[in-house]
């Protein structure tokens, strides 16, 4: 078995690039962590190591706080870029803030490794095209999404109405120390959105208010789909609504980050999702001309 190589029965090695996010600390307890429950546990993957550095999102003790959780469960914490990505078989990419994505995409691309580029793709629409413009050209095996996207009563919704007409979905407007809060923080209701109304979307219109923000977002064929935004409201959830079906969903915050780890772990050793890079590009596309919009005032087309 040449090097890099894993059988199916075998472990595949993590590496983690970036310790700004609690994420960073909440994939390796579904892998590896001794009290981990057993239905948070996803079998299969084994972080080894993770690069730390510093970033606005965070301060030096939280990152002490977490590289000492890290160290506990085994997982080696450098600073040194080749040493965190030297004896892995994949890479998450696990920056809380999307202005970085686009730097560490690049320093990852010659590694041939699968990567999961945790939510969002990119900080704007033009650096997630130019990822998926060098995933594409250099044959690179990349997927990006919000644990959101794998909500089971989402899923069970989409199966349930498969072409819905309209979409309406919540949850909360996050405040970031930088950049987009929408773009930040309003990913995961715009990946539930795209997770059910799928490709195609035409333009954003958002109106801003106290309360957060609402976004109208205009599909072909006179579909529609509602994103609501809320400041200080923590909860997800929405409806699809078809010509004679209507169903409603609830997120469950307990299950989604090991729902979502399932489908990383699944394209790690097949190289195949149930989401493309496509979807995670046309998110990005709805964040950019949201935040656009929401800034303005005024709707937005997205680009093509």
């Amino acid at each position: 078995m040449h090097r890099g190589e894993r059988t199916m029965k075998e472990e595949i090695r993590v590496a983690l690039i970036g310790l700004d996010t609690s994420h960073s600390v909440e994939f390796p307890r579904r892998m590896q962590a001794p009290d981990c429950p057993e239905q948070l546990r996803v079998e299969g993957l084994r972080a080894v190591s993770c690069l730390r550095f510093e970033a606005p999102f965070t301060n030096k003790q939280v990152l002490d706080e977490r590289q000492k959780q890290l160290e506990a469960w085994g997982i080696r914490v450098t600073e040194d870029f080749d040493e965190a990505v030297a004896d892995c078989d994949a890479i998450m990419l696990e920056i809380n803030d999307p202005a970085y994505h686009l730097e560490y995409f690049k320093k990852c691309t010659g590694l041939n490794k699968p990567i999961f580029i945790d939510k969002p793709l990119a900080d704007n629409y033009e650096n997630g095209k130019a990822i998926y413009d060098m995933a594409k050209e250099n044959g690179i095996k990349v997927i990006s999404s919000s644990a959101l996207r794998f909500s089971q009563n989402l899923v069970d919704a989409c199966n349930k109405v498969e072409r819905p007409t309209n979409m309406y979905c919540y949850g909360p407007l996050g405040i970031p120390p930088v950049g987009s809060g929408i773009i930040w923080y309003g990913v995961h209701c715009f990946e539930m959105l795209e997770r059910a109304m799928g490709l195609g979307a035409v333009s954003v219109d958002v109106k801003k208010d106290n309360a957060g923000a609402v976004a109208v977002v205009e599909y072909p064929d006179k579909r529609r789909g509602i994103v609501e935004l809320t400041v200080g409201a923590y909860t997800y959830g929405g409806t699809l609504r078809a010509e004679n079906n209507n169903v409603s969903y609830i997120v469950d915050n307990f299950m989604f980050y090991t729902e979502e780890l399932r489908e990383v772990c699944q394209f790690f050793r097949t190289g195949e999702a149930s989401f493309s890079l496509d979807d995670a590009l046309e998110v990005m596309n709805l964040l950019d001309a949201a935040d656009k919009s929401y800034e303005t005032g005024r709707p937005v087309k997205l680009k093509r």
